[in-house]
């Protein structure tokens, strides 16, 4: 059956007090709608983004980076059932499923939505709705299930009943719905509340009322519904990922020496054997070999492949390059926008310097097999280097060099006798 998504990302974010939409806020280099749409581009064909604060620059993320997402403006913002309303004219013959889910949480996983989906299908559902359990589920809306245990509805706490209070199931903010049979529903919202506002779970009582099947998935981890509405809920959640995916890496044989200082991004592969030293920080997507050494104190910018056998040392950044087996940059450099072969060698303090301010532009530094290059070496991009090529200590290089060749720009030394005894004379 095909599959949809609807993900709400046209919220202001007042809490965080921000110039940037909340959605585009980031962990870990990567934005909190990007992981949202990450997570469902394997079981979606299409997600409809519902775009209201700052549209224009959702917009523009979405078309620099996912292709099949489309944006829908909701303006004015009238509530969640509006949102999604606004998706229904690119929806109008659909008959498969549409998963509904906000664009404020990064930590919901595509096997969970798999499971979810698997549910819906399983319990021959019209609309199933994601709940979990919470020891404290105040502010939260109750989900109250009938004697058969599908679902009933779903109460805001400040409608529920004392023995309504009492329940801790509540409702995730996560739906699947079959479009057909439910869609009707959003032309026939109405507002009457408080806040006069549609509201997307005023569905369930919409198909309570028309007979349709409507039940509720208990979410297994209630972690993974965590939303971001302020800067303290970016900080708790970039600690619980890079905690799971610190565990996760572990358990796939990679060896964490502190991981109470260390920063994985969720996009980071790293192969069995290999040594993650303390105080490293790797951030985008990168993909790291088998027996490794990264770190201490390294950092890595995203877009970096390193081959097994390499070792990465402190005070190293790397950023949006590719890295082959048995080759060493030890310490205090800076690798970017390069290609670097096997068997290289960099010495201390060398520097790719791939920008050009003038011109805005980056260039590519390439260093083919068994190149080695002294310290505090500057190479100047754009420039290639053959194989066992060597670089002398203290060089800059700005042009190509040939196999097999000695590179140095270094000024001859000069020793003046006797200066500092004659300067105090």
């Amino acid at each position: 059956m095909d599959i949809k998504s609807i993900i709400l990302a046209a919220g202001k974010g007042t809490r965080m007090k921000s110039n940037t939409p909340k959605v585009l806020h980031k962990i870990m280099d990567k934005t909190l709608l990007g992981y949202v749409l990450d997570n469902v581009k394997n079981i979606a064909d299409e997600s409809f983004v519902i775009v209201g604060h700052h549209a224009e620059e959702v917009e523009k993320f979405l078309g620099e980076n996912y292709k099949n997402a489309k944006a829908v403006l909701q303006s004015p913002q009238l509530g969640t059932g509006d949102a999604v309303s606004k998706a229904c004219p690119f929806l109008k013959d659909y008959k498969g499923l549409v998963l509904i889910l906000c664009g404020d949480t990064p930590l919901i996983t595509e096997k969970t939505l798999k499971e979810f989906i698997e549910f819906h299908k399983m319990q021959k559902s019209d609309l199933t709705v994601m709940s979990a359990i919470f020891d404290n589920p105040t502010n939260y809306g109750r989900i109250i299930r009938e004697k058969d245990d599908s679902l009933k509805c779903i109460v805001e706490e400040k409608d529920a009943t004392p023995e309504q209070k009492a329940v801790k199931e509540i409702n995730a903010g996560i739906y699947c719905l079959d479009w057909a049979k439910i869609s009707p529903a959003f032309n026939q919202l109405t507002s009457n509340n408080a806040q006069g506002e549609y509201y997307l779970t005023d569905i369930i009582e919409w198909g309570k009322k028309n007979k349709l099947s409507v039940n509720a998935y208990t979410l297994k981890n209630n972690e993974e519904i965590f939303g971001i509405n302020s800067r303290l809920h970016l900080a708790e959640a970039t600690k619980i990922m890079n905690k799971r995916k610190l565990v996760e890496l572990m358990e796939n044989g990679v060896t964490i020496v502190d991981p109470d200082s260390t920063w994985i991004s969720e996009d980071t592969e790293i192969g069995k054997d290999t040594i993650i030293y303390p105080s490293t920080y790797l951030e985008g997507k990168n993909k790291i070999g088998e027996n490794c050494k990264i770190g201490p104190f390294a950092h890595f910018r995203g877009g970096v492949e390193v081959a097994d056998n390499v070792k990465i040392g402190n005070f190293v950044e790397v950023k949006k390059s590719k890295i082959n087996s048995n080759t060493n940059a030890g310490h205090l450099s800076y690798i970017g926008d390069s290609e670097i072969g096997e068997h290289v060698n960099i010495g201390a303090g060398t520097i790719t310097a791939n920008y050009n301010p003038i011109t805005k532009v980056k260039s590519k530094t390439i260093l083919h097999d068994n190149v080695k290059i002294g310290s505090n070496a500057v190479l100047v991009a754009p420039v290639e280097l053959q194989e066992w090529v060597n670089v002398g200590a203290g060089s800059v290089i700005t042009k190509n060099v040939e196999k097999n060749s000695l590179a140095l720009t270094r000024s001859p030394l000069r020793v003046i006798k006797d200066w500092v005894k004659n300067l105090n004379n």
